[in-house]
């Protein structure tokens, strides 16, 4: 199918469980056909209708897709197991809006789901060669590893370092991060941590790696959410809900420069960032200034700042200003996060990306309550996993219900 005869791919239905702490929820199994059920009666639609389903997690048997969407129906329909690190959610929803945009497919379901243990994140298997190998090799050439801090606040706090060296960004220009997830989570019901904290009570916090304190690292947490996404014609034969469509969808994995930049923002997935927000700007033919709200991969303060720039929602550089104007939430030029983001809402890995699509949508359709951003229209989600991949998607409200 070439570019211009492209279906439009709507999102219909969105469901999403609270997320909560390790050893507090419900087993994988349940979370997920709970979210997928939510999807389905948010759409209207029985899940007979659906013809493939598109199933993310990270940490879990193979299958264990079947053994979640199984608890919604026996349909028979393909089930694609999805595995893409902490971007798994939104590969899963790129796969299934894929599937429907070159018309192999009317309607497909897009499910995450994640039950983690407590604790920094680690590999499951130690006698073969790990896939995260060569990134730690870079980033000990570059600055060296400790054995004591987790890896993974190591490669964004490495970021964050590379970032205050060339542009004199302040430790506590981070910690405002967090104060902002917070404030925007104390209006979200389904997040975890919903008490706001002070600058001062961020900064105070534990140190992880410098100069990321505790409260400026998501917690590992379970959860699950779906999406379901349909053609236009899918949508307009089953009187569903039009009011959201994908505009553009983009997904990248790294290039040489994540290894040979020697810049940790680099190893973290930054040019992935830029490289497929670019794609998306140019096949919707928008830009950033466009955008009315956005949900970020904020894993750690460090990702979510130099994002700002990788998204192009300031200058290079200009990410430290940007956040002290408040121009990253309500009253500034573009809400980030207000849902709480990672930092808050808590990062479920396979959950994430489609959690994230749950929040934009109720935003466009003007169903978010307290977190409303006023007027929204366009709306982007950025998702980005080390290993790597980023899935930046861009959605728009068409103002149809039906």
């Amino acid at each position: 199918m070439s570019a211009t005869s492209k279906r439009a791919v709507h999102v219909v239905g969105v469901g999403m469980i609270p997320f909560t702490k390790p050893g507090a929820s419900e087993p994988y199994t349940q979370m997920g056909a709970r979210a997928a059920q939510l999807a389905l009666q948010d759409a209207g639609l029985a899940y007979d209708r659906v013809q493939q389903a598109y199933v993310g997690y990270v940490y879990g048997d193979s299958t264990a897709g079947q053994a979640a969407i199984y608890g919604v129906g026996l349909t028979g329909i393909p089930v694609f197991n999805v595995n893409n690190n902490c971007s798994t959610g939104s590969s899963a929803l790129f796969l299934a809006r894929q599937a429907v945009e070159s018309g192999m497919v009317d309607c497909a379901i897009a499910l995450g789901f994640e039950q983690m243990q407590p604790g920094a994140l680690k590999g499951a298997w130690d006698d073969r060669p790990s896939p995260m190998a060569r990134f730690a090799e870079v980033m000990s050439a570059h600055q060296g590893y400790d054995p004591q801090a987790p890896r993974a606040a190591q490669f964004f706090g490495g970021a964050a370092r590379d970032h205050m060296r060339q542009y004199g960004t302040r430790a506590d220009t981070f910690g405002r991060i967090s104060v902002k997830a917070r404030q925007h989570a104390a209006r979200n019901p389904l997040a975890v941590f919903r008490q706001t904290l002070t600058l001062d009570e961020i900064m105070a916090s534990a140190s992880v790696f410098d100069p990321l304190t505790r409260f400026q690292c998501c917690p590992p947490t379970c959860g699950a959410a779906a999406a379901v996404v349909c053609s236009a014609d899918f949508a307009r034969r089953h009187g569903l809900n039009q009011q959201v469509v994908i505009a553009a969808q983009a997904m990248t994995t790294d290039r040489p420069s994540t290894f040979e930049s020697d810049d940790m923002r680099r190893v973290v997935g930054y040019d992935m960032s830029v490289s497929a927000a670019r794609q998306v700007y140019e096949a919707a033919g928008i830009g950033p200034e466009d955008l009315d709200v956005v949900e970020l991969h904020d894993c750690f303060t460090a990702n979510e700042l130099i994002t700002y720039e990788a998204l192009g929602l300031c200058a290079e550089g200009g990410a430290e200003q940007f956040i002290l104007d408040g121009d990253n939430t309500y009253g500034g030029r573009i809400v980030t996060n207000p849902s709480g983001g990672l930092l808050s809402k808590g990062h479920p890995l396979g959950a994430t990306g489609l959690a994230q699509c749950y929040e934009l949508t109720q935003q466009l359709r003007g169903q978010a309550e307290q977190r409303q951003v006023e007027g929204a229209r366009v709306a982007l989600q950025h998702n980005l996993g080390l290993g790597g991949a980023c899935v930046v998607t861009l959605y728009q409200a068409t103002g149809a219900t039906a």
